[in-house]
Parts: structure tokens; C-alpha cells; sequence
């Protein structure tokens, strides 16, 4: 059984940084391509990035330039760092685990809270 765990969340000022990870655990995980989604309150849950198991990576264009993805396969984790955050960024990240780059996998973390706030 798949099972993912995020961390890292929290409350940051704007302009602040938080680094996001999600453990994995019950997978190949060197082959499944891995995202961050997140879902702000009253709005549907949307991309940030995603990471292929080659390492290729893609953002959502709110999250360029900003947010960076990253894995560690002998960790069995990935990252997301987040940088120059803005209140519109707050929202409950989800981290995803699929085979498809583009396409949400069946697989999902427990999420974790960021806010952006002064």
C-alpha cells in the first residue's frame, strides 16, 4: 500500500520561505512521477509542480521562478521549496504519486498547511 506524508507546512510572512517534503513508503518510488498539488478554501485543487522519475520537472506558471521541485530516490522523498511566498499561496499542499507526467496518480498525502500571512 502507497502511503505519502508531507511535512513543512506552516505559517510564513510574505516574502518568507517553507520547504515542503513527502515521505514515501509501499512503492517503487524511483519510477512513479511525483507532484505537489494544493487546494485553497472554496477552490478546486490544482498542479504547482511535478517531477518525472528522470528528474524532469514542470510548474504551474504561478510556481515559476518561485517554487522548486526536487526528489531524492535514496530518501524516498520529495521536495518542494517555496520562495518569495505570497498570500495567494496559501493553501492545504497535497503531494501525489502517479505514473503519468501531467495526469494526477491514485496516490495521496494527508496535505499539509501553508499560510501566507503578516
Amino acid at each position: 500500500q502507497v502511503q505519502l506524508a508531507e511535512s513543512g507546512g506552516g505559517l510564513v510572512q510574505p516574502g518568507g520561505s517553507l520547504r515542503l517534503s513527502c515521505a514515501a513508503s509501499g512503492t517503487i518510488f524511483s519510477r512513479n512521477v511525483m507532484g505537489w498539488y494544493r487546494q485553497a478554501p472554496g477552490k478546486q485543487r490544482e498542479l504547482v509542480a511535478v517531477i518525472s522519475s528522470s528528474g524532469m520537472s514542470m510548474y504551474a506558471e504561478s510556481a515559476k521562478g518561485r517554487f522548486t521541485i526536487s526528489r531524492d530516490n535514496a530518501k524516498i522523498t520529495v521536495y518542494l521549496q517555496m520562495n518569495t511566498l505570497k498570500p495567494e499561496d496559501t493553501a492545504v499542499y497535497y503531494c501525489n504519486a502517479g505514473t503519468t507526467v501531467g495526469l494526477a496518480g491514485p496516490h495521496w498525502g494527508q496535505g499539509t498547511q501553508v499560510t501566507v500571512s503578516s
